[in-house]
């Protein structure tokens, strides 16, 4: 099943377009001074892959959030997109109970459920999208669908539409080539740890690597990003260890000065006796880089569940949770 969601997932971007397409959205009647996304796991990753995309564009800030409630400058001036594939992640309504009641635009994508609910209660401009699937295996849709809602409020300009209207081809395009790089990357794992570190502009694209390690290939991963981890994480290589795989996240939009540090990290962390991997993405805007890296952890992480006979689909840790919590 994970095999053909992340197989279809340039089919999966098709469809996100056309439903941004369609979508009937209106602007705020206030001056949206600020925007905040809120989601978490599979459904909130693409809400800090955006905001990091947009950061030369954006005349707003960006917050991401992660959590029950929200920080304080919430208020009639701030934009709360909602991002919740099922619609019933108890944080994530939380917050948007907590937006409502802080007088926020806020704007909903989900599948359904109690998400869903509210918006029609309280008459907020809503996205549906398909539901059924793994909300991991689903990031297309929220990440478009994000983008688009940007674009009707204004946010951002109308070239996004056009740009995203290219992307499902371009990774088409790419996919071979992707897979082939994931296969050589799953190769020189070699049943080591895997540590995934980027520039700090995409560190989304990280984060989403490590959630898709964890969830799909059950494995312990973590990340950290240029130029911050030259002042600290670095001298914890001194210890040395060969049971670690370090993979370097590239894109030809990284500072110079950080593919510098990359260089220079990568021969030291290589000398303490670590795997070090590269990944450079594939295309050439900053939209199309980002998306091919999502689909090349993606598939990395699936190669790993397949090469340690582990189902990617199920997640007994996060059930075990939710069924505990739903008693008490």
């Amino acid at each position: 099943m994970m095999r053909q969601l992340i197989q279809e997932f340039p089919a999966q971007l098709a469809d996100a377009y056309q439903i941004g397409l369609s979508s009937k959205i209106t602007p705020s009647s206030s001056e949206i001074r600020n925007v905040l996304i809120t989601g978490l796991g599979g459904s909130g990753i693409g809400g800090k892959v955006v905001a990091q995309l947009l950061e030369e564009e954006a005349q707003v800030p960006f917050y991401i959030n992660n959590d029950y409630v929200l920080p304080k400058f919430v208020n009639k001036h701030t934009l709360i997109i909602v991002s919740s594939y099922s619609g019933n992640t108890e944080e994530t309504l939380a917050a948007m109970k907590a937006g409502l009641d802080a007088g926020a635009e806020v704007a909903a994508i989900t599948s359904g459920g109690e998400v869903l609910e509210l918006c029609k209660k309280h008459g907020l401009q809503h996205i549906i999208i398909p539901g059924g699937h793994p909300p991991r295996s689903q990031f297309g849709y929220s990440f478009v669908q994000q983008l688009f809602l940007l674009v009707h409020f204004g946010i951002i300009g109308d070239p996004w539409i056009k740009a995203l209207s290219n992307l499902s081809g371009f990774l088409t395009n790419q996919q071979a080539a992707i897979i082939d790089l994931a296969e050589k990357l799953c190769e020189e794992n070699g049943q080591r740890i895997p540590i995934i570190y980027s520039e700090r502009a995409f560190e989304g694209v990280a984060i989403r690597w490590r959630q898709q390690l964890n969830e799909n290939s059950k494995l312990l991963c973590w990340h950290h990003v240029f130029p911050e981890l030259n002042h600290n994480e670095m001298v914890g290589w001194d210890a040395g260890s060969n049971c670690y795989q370090v993979i370097f996240l590239k894109t030809r939009f990284d500072h110079e000065r950080s593919r510098m540090r990359m260089e220079i990290s990568e021969d030291w962390i290589a000398n303490k006796g670590a795997q070090v991997s590269h990944a450079e993405a594939f295309g050439n805007s900053r939209l199309e880089q980002v998306i091919s890296l999502i689909h090349l952890g993606d598939w990395l992480s699936l190669l790993l569940a397949e090469k340690n006979d582990t189902d990617p689909v199920i997640i007994e840790a996060i059930d075990h949770l939710k069924g505990e919590l739903a008693k008490r």
